[in-house]
């Protein structure tokens, strides 16, 4: 039987509606269960977890052209489900309490927010954010594949990116253009190719033009190379960075749960996982787990964590550093 306290965290993140949590904290319960020698029972919640995944996630067909061009899915995602700072909780929670009384605004001749650019470093939290305005609206979420959108075929990715904007008009929902430098480099870099150009002002002009419903969020891993021009078109510009010292505490802390021991050292192995992103924090988090489960421990230790965090490092030719002020730093290629 699971224990109390592994009980009241599966309830806890049902409610957050935290389904990865949910899930990592069913699999400790599974171990739990082998421990106790209930082998068929551990195999069925095993089973009943990897066949849960990617249920919420599918294809379909906003219009037969668009059927390759948008992945859509319902996050279930919440705001408290995002790890950031708080100047930049303030900004999402100001997007949302818009969304949420845009009626009210528009009595006053006033239009809420709904077209926002994120930039940042990978695996820092921005398609999370997506997934959160989603979740909190209650709206679908539409990932248009920038793969799929841009072609070398002169005056097609234009002609998709007109019938991406006319589903954004007729659809309400979330769009999110995901490594959108494939199309928002600056339009006077000497690599540049005249096509790009045209598909670049093409967008500009679709998304100044835009006065439908849904949410659009463009996201970028390259600051610097996005043209000028795009900026004064998004209501809101965000910035992401790589978890700061309490960042990475916090999150360590909330992945690790039950898994965490009463007396773990979380300020030394937090300032080992500085100069990883949110996700790469939390994956070296569940591969410990993981570890901690295959050798059945009850609790992850320092030296397992430490471990994980460093291949973690090392899969990037990076080492760990830190700043005075507990920020993360630029980091150098391992020798």
């Amino acid at each position: 039987m699971a224990t109390a306290e592994q009980l009241k965290s599966l309830i806890r993140s049902h409610f957050e509606s935290d389904e990865n949590q949910f899930s990592t904290l069913a699999l400790q319960v599974a171990a739990h269960e082998a421990r106790q020698g209930h082998a068929g029972v551990a195999n069925d919640i095993r089973t009943l977890v990897e066949g849960s995944k990617g249920r919420r996630l599918k294809v379909v067909p906003l219009h037969r052209d668009l059927d390759d061009l948008i992945l859509s899915s319902e996050p279930v995602a919440r705001l408290s489900d995002i790890i950031l700072p708080d100047e930049s909780q303030a900004r999402i929670s100001r997007i949302l309490r818009e969304s949420k009384q845009k009626e009210k605004l528009q009595k006053h001749g006033m239009e809420n927010r709904r077209k926002f650019l994120l930039t940042g470093p990978p695996g820092t939290g921005k398609t999370l954010t997506a997934a959160v305005i989603a979740g909190e609206l209650r709206l679908p979420l539409f990932t248009v594949l920038m793969d799929k959108l841009v072609t070398k075929f002169m005056g097609e990715t234009g002609a998709k990116l007109r019938q991406i904007f006319n589903s954004i008009r007729e659809r309400r929902g979330v769009y999110l253009f995901d490594e959108f430098d494939a199309i928002g480099a600056e339009r006077a870099l000497d690599n540049d190719v005249g096509e790009m150009r045209r598909v670049l002002n093409a967008f500009l002009q679709f998304i100044e033009g835009d006065r439908s419903d849904s949410i659009i969020i463009a996201a970028s891993n390259s600051h610097n190379i996005l043209d000028q021009a795009l900026f004064r078109r998004f209501d809101d510009v965000l910035h992401y960075q790589l978890p700061s010292l309490p960042d990475a505490k916090f999150l360590i802390g909330n992945r690790l749960g039950i898994f965490r021991g009463k007396h773990f050292p979380m300020e030394a192995v937090a300032k080992q996982a500085i100069g990883l992103s949110h996700a790469e924090i939390s994956l070296a988090c569940d591969d410990a787990i993981k570890s901690a489960i295959l050798d059945d421990q009850k609790h992850v230790s320092e030296s397992l964590l430490s471990q994980t965090l460093r291949d973690r490092h090392s899969a990037y030719l990076r080492e760990p550093k830190m700043s005075p002020n507990g920020r993360p730093t630029p980091t150098a290629p391992i020798r």
